[in-house]
């Protein structure tokens, strides 16, 4: 599966949620690995400011870390930016 890189805070906390829910750990849980209050999590995950000790501290506890990667568009990624057809429309014609 190819991760689509986070380019505003918005989309890192909701990558850094998607991480940890498929964890199966819930908000208290990362916080209290971290050592910081849920609303800490919550604010992360919601794309509010933390600081960056913060946010590599929250991934520490995920057992994740950060990658410096291309974002910009090539040809072989912008099936990414196109809607998939329903499978009711794949199945017509």
């Amino acid at each position: 599966m190819d991760a689509t890189p986070a380019l505003n805070p918005r989309s890192l906390g909701q990558a850094f949620k998607a991480e940890r829910m498929a964890l199966g750990l819930s908000q208290q849980a990362v916080a209290k690995s971290a050592g910081f209050r849920r609303q800490t999590i919550v604010d992360l995950e919601a794309g509010r400011n933390v600081s960056m000790h913060t946010l590599f501290a929250a991934l520490a506890a995920l057992g994740k870390g950060l990658s410096i990667v291309d974002a910009r568009l090539d040809l072989d990624r912008i099936h990414l930016l196109l809607d998939k057809p329903d499978a009711d429309e794949a199945h017509e014609g």
